[in-house]
């Protein structure tokens, strides 16, 4: 989770002007676009990419062949999708997807656009493993859309995962999605408030967990795509976006194997989270992400 800040407000798009050519589409889409500030320096690439939504067509087919007309139902599609994009919905949601991993995940409104930075949580793992095929007892905390329980039972293929979500509308996005992409078969969802709904004797040898940490004073300084899109419980963690690590992080060390690994995403501030680690863990690391933000702690279990 890394969610850009700042917004603007806009006016509405302009009508969409009679039938029109895909390299006219794309043009027009990008002009609306510039309406908005905060969409401007990615306006070209958003109008390229809702007018290939809308038509269906690859970047290649518009590139060779722009004079192609949009039908009516194309261009009415487009209109209504630049309208969306100007309320600042985010692309993923226009576009139903996000990239992670090099696989394709739903998204919806219930659960968190799965970000880049998280990817170096299954980096991390990954890592820590001599053997892919080992049999790996994998917890992923708060799993959202699934991206990194589905993404390590793929990767882990001897691995068990157990996924754990305390939205129950978050764990049907990540089951379609476990289905979607050949996974379903490895991992068990349960909705859970972190690890409470599971056996008192269940034990892992990895944790994972991207738990919200953004404090609410914050709130106000996010993207309006971020802040009135995404799911408050998947962002917002208290007054110092503190609260989930709180019980997080005692409440991991008793899920562990001895040796066990934990792996937390984080927004940056990890003094606290390093002085809690201090009691039952050691071998900690912070990886920073392609910012050098602190993204990514990891601990073992003593």
């Amino acid at each position: 989770m890394n969610p850009e800040a700042t917004e603007s407000t806009s006016s509405g798009p302009a009508a969409t002007p009679g039938r029109m050519t895909l390299r006219e589409a794309e043009l027009w889409a990008e002009q609306q676009l510039r309406i908005r500030e905060d969409l401007r320096d990615r306006a070209r690439l958003d109008a390229s990419q809702l007018v290939e939504i809308a038509t269906g067509t690859s970047r290649v087919a518009r590139l060779a062949h722009p004079e192609a007309a949009l039908t009516s139902a194309q261009q009415e599609r487009l209109s209504e999708l630049v309208q969306r994009r100007l309320k600042a919905e985010p692309m993923q949601h226009l576009r139903g997807s996000q990239e992670f991993y090099g696989r394709d995940f739903r998204v919806t409104p219930d659960v968190l656009i799965p970000r880049p930075e998280t990817e170096d949580i299954v980096t991390a793992v990954l890592e820590s493993v001599p053997d892919r095929n080992a049999a790996l007892r994998i917890a992923d905390v708060g799993t959202g859309s699934g991206a990194l329980a589905v993404t390590l039972a793929l990767e882990l293929p001897g691995s068990q995962v157990t996924a754990l979500d305390i939205s129950r509308e978050a764990l049907l996005v990540a089951q379609r999605n476990a289905e979607r992409l050949g996974a379903a078969g490895r991992i068990r969802f349960l909705e859970s408030d972190l690890f409470a709904n599971l056996r008192d004797d269940a034990c892992f040898d990895v944790i994972v967990s991207n738990p919200p940490y953004i404090p609410l004073p914050d709130a106000p300084t996010l993207h309006a795509e971020v802040r009135e899109f995404e799911p408050s419980l998947a962002l917002f963690a208290g007054h110092d976006g503190m609260d989930v690590y709180r019980r997080l992080i005692p409440e991991a060390h008793a899920r562990l194997c001895p040796g066990g690994l934990l792996l937390m995403e984080t927004g940056g501030e990890v003094t606290w989270i390093l002085e809690a680690l201090r009691k039952g863990f050691h071998a900690v690391q912070v990886r920073p992400d392609l910012q050098g933000i602190a993204r990514v702690v990891s601990a073992r279990r003593h």
